[in-house]
């Protein structure tokens, strides 16, 4: 199955990940929660790489939702391509995709997903605006994937 990522993203990410042996479950394929840690890893990796890693005593993300879309076994042993994409962002939220595939394969989709995030004042518990940094870095992106 060819997934199509909605219009207008911009990839701004891409790391590997490998599959160990602890993510599978007793069915011998990855676990559905693991999915949604690589997801975390992928996009806590890049906000790090921005200098806009968490910080619990100041502003940061929160996920106000997540899905995952299974496409195809994951299972061991395995390296993924994780692709990290972003939509234009609002005033306090970003929505952000992402694309799973195996190394050798690139092109074709493992599993996708998303999650919006807000980005929240620790202290206070609530939205402020995205950093300005944060969004020169949705418009900059990648380029084309």
């Amino acid at each position: 199955m060819r997934f199509e990522l909605p219009a207008g993203l911009t990839p701004v990410h891409r790391m590997r990940l490998q599959v160990r042996w602890g993510d599978l479950d007793a069915l011998g394929h990855v676990n559905n929660t693991v999915y949604l840690r690589w997801f975390e890893t992928v996009r806590i990796d890049w906000l790090q790489g921005l200098g806009l890693g968490p910080d619990p005593a100041g502003p940061g993300p929160v996920m106000a939702n997540v899905f995952c879309n299974f496409r195809r076994e994951v299972g061991y042993p395995a390296e993924l391509l994780a692709t990290h994409w972003v939509a234009a962002p609002g005033r306090s939220s970003l929505d952000t995709f992402f694309t799973l595939a195996d190394v050798r394969e690139p092109d074709v989709v493992l599993a996708d997903g998303g999650a919006t995030l807000v980005w929240v004042d620790g202290v206070a518990k609530r939205s402020v605006p995205l950093p300005e940094l944060l969004r020169a870095a949705c418009v900059q992106g990648l380029g084309e994937p």
